[in-house]
């Protein structure tokens, strides 16, 4: 029986350390909510929360210091699905509204980064008023990749807002089992 098909791998063990490398903190001067004890005790129980749950392979919940919205978290971090069967695995990376010519696929060693930009922009013209609404963020994925994917065979396409990347895995080896003769005489050591 082989122990490692039920250890599940942590497909986002380098994103986080990626992230805290990359982000820079942002200190507002004059806030009177940032100089609170209670705020910054609030802080506090989120990162430990946050540290305890990466110990165990789950991202980040994003909490941190400068509490981002659900909103801003999603630009940052698309939505990715991993599926896996015995020949590929398969990621789905949800970034609709993107082109293709705004967002890069890199593999680097045994890590695949996603990073591009979104743009929104909606304008709004009636006869009494005119809006006009933009939003502009850029987002990453950081997936490490198991040992047993074929790294050469990586392909993806881009289809209606969701990137399909195709793993494919090595074979496993196989191992063949053979009888062992028992001896009946005994040979002992000499130290």
């Amino acid at each position: 029986m082989e122990l490692k098909k039920f250890v599940p791998w942590n497909w986002f063990k380098k994103e986080d350390e990626f992230t805290r490398q990359s982000t820079l903190p942002v200190i507002r001067r004059g806030d009177s909510q940032t100089l609170s004890p209670v705020r910054q005790f609030h802080q506090e129980i989120d990162r430990m929360f946050d540290e305890f749950f990466h110990g165990f392979g789950f991202p980040s919940m994003g909490l941190g210091r400068n509490f981002p919205s659900l909103a801003q978290s999603e630009w940052l971090k698309p939505t990715v699905d991993i599926e896996a069967d015995e020949k590929e695995y398969t990621i789905s990376v949800e970034i609709p509204g993107v082109e293709e010519k705004d967002f890069s696929l890199e593999l680097n060693d045994s890590t695949l980064s996603i990073r591009g930009e979104k743009r929104q922009q909606k304008e709004d013209k009636q006869t009494d008023y005119y809006r006009m609404e933009r939003s502009f963020g850029s987002f990453q994925r950081v997936i490490s990749l198991p040992e047993d994917v074929n790294q050469d065979g990586i392909n993806a396409k881009y289809t209606n807002g969701v990137l399909t990347i195709k793993l494919p895995r090595k074979p496993s080896a196989k191992t063949e089992s053979r009888k062992i003769q028992i001896g009946g005489n005994e040979k002992q050591i000499a130290p």
